[in-house]
C-alpha cells in the first residue's frame, strides 16, 4: 500500500482509501480536480486535499496531481489500481 503525507498534520494515509476507514478531519474534500487554484492554496496552508473518485480515469488524475494527499473511493476494486502501469504503460 503506498502512502502520501496527510498535508502538514505529519502522517501519512494510503493514496487511494475507502470512503469511512480514514479520519479525514480538516481535510479540503473537493469532488474532481478542476479547482486547481484551491488545492494548490489548501496545499501552501498545510491542508490536506482530498479528492473523491469512482473511476480509475479519475483516480489517477488525482494522484497525477502532487498536493493530493489521497483520493476517496466507495468502490473496493479501485483500491487495487496498478497506478504505475497506468502512468507508463
Amino acid at each position: 500500500m503506498r502512502e502520501r503525507w496527510f498535508g502538514a498534520t505529519g502522517r501519512k494515509v494510503p493514496e487511494i482509501v475507502l470512503e469511512g476507514t480514514v479520519d479525514l478531519e480538516g481535510a479540503l474534500l473537493l469532488d474532481d480536480v478542476s479547482d486547481v487554484a484551491a488545492i494548490h492554496a489548501a496545499h501552501h496552508a498545510g491542508t490536506p486535499v482530498v479528492v473523491r473518485a469512482s473511476t480509475p480515469e479519475q483516480v489517477h488524475a488525482a494522484l497525477s496531481l502532487g498536493p493530493v494527499a489521497c483520493v476517496l473511493v466507495t468502490d473496493e476494486a479501485l483500491l487495487a489500481l496498478d497506478l504505475t502501469e497506468m502512468t507508463y504503460g
